[in-house]
Parts: structure tokens; C-alpha cells; sequence
């Protein structure tokens, strides 16, 4: 099992992890503390707190995806926890959720994943000008024809 969990690790990686942990605990560590020390501290991604980062997504001004995020994944975790659900929850509800999310996400992040950036709409490059009243009626009863109406 530790050979399977470790095994997406280089091998000083895992020795530098090991280290950590011996000399920072009296115990031998756990499978989970080791996967913690080898895939380092969120902060060296910058990653922030998950409480932190639930703040951050419920203050964010719409279209989120323009919003400047402190990271990607703060952005991910809340579409996956759902807008709507952050606005209209209070947080004793919404908090556990979006915390779940965003772990997942920011462990996928330790274990090297590229979180795309959020996609912000662009602007059209060409506006287009509405048609006059004569080319709507014009293209209207061209349209009844084809309808048979």
C-alpha cells in the first residue's frame, strides 16, 4: 500500500519527506503524514487556507471568471461547489462543501496538475448594427413563406 501511494514520487522526494518527518515527530509517520511531507507545503504553490480562500470566493464580484483570484484553484473549487449555492447558504453549510472541493483541487495541485486559468468572456471584435424595420418585416414574411403561415 505505502509502495503504491509513494510510488508518483521521485525517490529523494520520498527521502526528503522522510527526514521531515522523523526528526519533526517521536512517532514513526503514518501513510498520510508521509504523502503530506512529500508533496510539500500548499503555501510553496501558493495555495491559501481554505477559509481564506471560501472568503475570497463568496466576495467575488461577478463574472467571477474576470475576478483576479489569488490562485486557480480557489476559482475551481467554487464552481464546483456552485455559485449560487456559496451566495444563498450561510457559511456553516456552504463552508464544509466548498472546503471539500477545494482540497481535492489543492491536492491535485501539490501532486503537479496546471490548473487552467478561468475562461472570462471576451468582447465581440466586430459590433453588429440592428437591422431597420423594413429588412425585419422583409426577412419576416420571407420566413412565413418558408413556413407555410
Amino acid at each position: 500500500m505505502w509502495l503504491n501511494s509513494l510510488a508518483q514520487f521521485a525517490p529523494e522526494t520520498i527521502l526528503r519527506g522522510a527526514r521531515k518527518v522523523i526528526e519533526e515527530s517521536e512517532y514513526l509517520p503514518t501513510l498520510h503524514r508521509m504523502i503530506r511531507a512529500c508533496q510539500g507545503e500548499p503555501e510553496k504553490f501558493g495555495l491559501i487556507d481554505a477559509h481564506a480562500a471560501y472568503v475570497e470566493a463568496c466576495r467575488a464580484s461577478s463574472p467571477k471568471a474576470a475576478y483576479h483570484w489569488s490562485h486557480p484553484a480557489v476559482y475551481h473549487a467554487g464552481c464546483a461547489s456552485d455559485w449560487y449555492f456559496l451566495a444563498s447558504n450561510a457559511e456553516k453549510i456552504a463552508f464544509p462543501i466548498y472546503e471539500r472541493h477545494y482540497l481535492k483541487i489543492c491536492e491535485r495541485v501539490m501532486n503537479g496538475e496546471q490548473l487552467p486559468a478561468p475562461n472570462a468572456p471576451a468582447l465581440p471584435q466586430t459590433i453588429e448594427t440592428p437591422l431597420s424595420r423594413e429588412e425585419n418585416l422583409k426577412r419576416m414574411e420571407e420566413l412565413r413563406k418558408q413556413l407555410d403561415i
